[in-house]
């Protein structure tokens, strides 16, 4: 059998769930007993309806947080029980901004967990003021994108051995913004905020493209995800006129149409995470409950469905890769 023949088509497959469908729906009747998650971010916006449905299927699921406390804080008065057993939701520190945070974050688990059944690249910063962090890492390109590589890749050996495991990396309709810039990844030259949010979700779509090849003889599938357009802690960057301006909301405040709250937001990185209709499946950009067309160009909605074909190359996807661990010294395929 050629390697070809288990790549996925970029096409939808009539899931039965859409645009307003929410985690609640997609994870009905899907038990999860005995398996266990971990959701980077999993404590605020879409991560914490994320770790909302999964913990209500019965898996187990670590959330790793920055702000240990606040994240506590913030899954104690969900009322989401950290007792160490089927549906419970324990926070753990982790700072994917720093590598050897990272590190440790995994170690740990290893040394206490023998599979990890799903992992959802959840938490993200958007269009942040320039910031450098590590060896002069832009931090947009650094948090989203190297910090979840890294993660990946040091949890392989429990993604493995779980037999068949899936990774969800949460894109979004940024990637349409910015191909990777392999000539200035850190963007050396200059820095727009957009332009560095684009480059690092696309980097979200292409990890899952080459984490599924590398990955899928060892039952291991990987899914890109874009959540939709919803208001969460994401958006703390920016000010109230650019996103009027951007006509996102109206001068008062209220959403244009099509803004989906977070547990519709949360559905899709859920359905990848669990449906049993991706099974064999995997390295594809999903939106809406669904694997999403390749963009039509021509049309007037192109700037918001669909994938661009630079976030799914397969050549750029293993360039990256190979940029990644040339970065951080990291790669479990090497």
């Amino acid at each position: 059998m050629s390697e070809d023949s288990s790549v996925t088509p970029q096409q939808p497959i009539g899931s039965g769930f859409g645009h307003y469908s929410t985690a609640s729906d997609v994870i009905s009747g899907i038990d999860l007993t005995g398996k266990t998650a971990i959701v980077t971010g999993g404590y605020s916006g879409l991560g914490l309806e994320t770790v909302k449905a999964l913990s209500s299927a019965g898996a187990r699921v670590i959330v790793p947080a920055r702000r240990l406390q606040h994240a506590q804080e913030i899954v104690a008065e969900a009322g989401l029980a950290a007792t160490g057993v089927a549906g419970s939701v324990d926070v753990e520190l982790l700072d994917l901004a720093d590598q050897a945070s990272v590190k440790e974050f995994a170690a740990q688990y290893l040394r206490t967990h023998a599979t990890l059944d799903i992992l959802i690249n959840n938490a993200a910063i958007m269009a942040s003021p320039e910031q450098r962090v590590g060896p002069g890492w832009e931090a947009q390109f650094a948090t989203n994108h190297l910090g979840h590589y890294t993660l990946a890749n040091l949890l392989w050996p429990a993604l493995a051995a779980a037999g068949n495991a899936r990774v969800v990396s949460l894109s979004s309709t940024g990637h349409k913004l910015s191909r990777i810039r392999f000539d200035d990844i850190n963007f050396d030259s200059g820095y727009d905020k957009w332009q560095a949010y684009g480059q690092a979700k696309t980097a979200n779509a292409l990890f899952a493209v080459e984490l599924d090849r590398l990955g899928r003889a060892s039952g291991v599938r990987a899914f890109a995800v874009h959540p939709g357009g919803i208001m969460t802690e994401l958006q703390r960057h920016l000010p109230h006129e650019e996103m009027v301006a951007a006509g996102w909301m109206d001068a008062e405040g209220n959403l244009r149409e099509g803004f989906k709250t977070p547990a519709q937001g949360a559905a899709t990185s859920v359905w990848a995470a669990t449906s049993p209709a991706l099974n064999g499946k995997g390295g594809v950009y999903c939106e809406d409950c669904d694997i999403a067309k390749p963009t039509d160009k021509n049309s007037p909605l192109a700037r918001y469905q669909g994938v661009d074909g630079h976030a799914i190359d397969p050549g750029d996807a293993t360039r990256l890769w190979q940029v990644s661990a040339e970065l951080t010294g990291v790669n479990a395929f090497s």
